[in-house]
């Protein structure tokens, strides 16, 4: 397993909505540990390094938000405009799984340059072959993108397993990170629709107690299978980026989209 640790300072630059690399997207609990009789909470954040704002609670921005636990589906309900988006009590004591969809979301990069260093950092091959092949030029590049995050939470014990839950792309994890023995390290399956995704880059950030936070990149297996070093009393992230080609009918159309899998977690002290 290949692991780089990436410099925690990036370089900042506007690109049609994106204001560095990239930005991801991800659920961040408020607690990854309740007790049974605690609600559930947690905000939605866009923004990089494991930093950013959070975002209100609003239905058109996504096609599915729900908390599965022990079995049971929960849609997530709001008013709009809910910061914290979440905000949930009554759940089975276990391990709650929160799922959000988004909708698709349109931008266009301002200078070809930043596209190829999104796909540079994320590790999305060589786009400028790819455009060429396609018979696309190298101006106001057009994408969609669609962000595929999962959280873990511990109701009470916390026990019970991960699963897949038919997300597009998705991670799933390998084990339960508040009850099994995490020493060998934590184990998540990469998935795009019913095959894993083997040989491609997932980007963890590791959120110290005191707020450091460590970037590492990592690579899944032939089975799509990755065994990720964590350390007690942090909190982690994952991302991997899925690129699709699409073609476009008119002048601005989408020319590609980006399929972004994001999974959220704590390891107890």
């Amino acid at each position: 397993m290949k692991i780089t640790t990436l410099a925690m300072t990036l370089v900042a630059f506007a690109a049609g909505g994106k204001g560095v690399l990239a930005h991801e997207f991800w659920i961040d609990p408020v607690d990854f540990m309740v007790a049974g009789d605690q609600a559930v909470v947690a905000n939605l954040r866009v923004g990089e390094a494991y930093r950013g704002a959070p975002m209100p609670y609003l239905p058109q921005g996504f096609a599915r938000f729900e908390v599965m636990a022990q079995g049971m589906v929960h849609p997530v309900e709001g008013r709009l405009g809910d910061i914290p988006a979440l905000a949930m009590g009554g759940l089975a004591e276990g391990l709650a799984i929160i799922l959000h969809e988004t909708a698709g979301q349109s931008l266009t990069w301002s200078e070809w340059a930043r596209f190829v260093a999104f796909a540079d950092h994320k590790d999305l091959g060589d786009v400028a072959m790819m455009q060429a092949a396609r018979g696309l030029d190298q101006e106001g590049v057009a994408e969609v993108y669609i962000r595929y995050a999962k959280s873990l939470v511990a109701v009470g014990p916390g026990a019970g397993a991960d699963a897949r839950f038919g997300l597009r792309t998705e991670f799933v994890a390998l084990a339960n990170p508040y009850v099994d023995d995490l020493s060998s390290g934590f184990g998540v399956q990469l998935w795009l629709g019913d095959a894993p995704r083997a040989n491609v880059q997932v980007e963890m950030f590791a959120k110290a107690p005191d707020g450091a936070v460590e970037v590492t990149l990592h690579r899944t297996d032939g089975q799509g299978i990755v065994r990720l070093p964590v350390a007690p009393g942090h909190r982690y992230m994952i991302d991997a980026v899925v690129l699709e080609p699409m073609t476009p009918q008119a002048a601005g159309d989408a020319e590609w989209r980006t399929l972004w899998a994001n999974m959220t977690f704590g390891v107890p002290r």
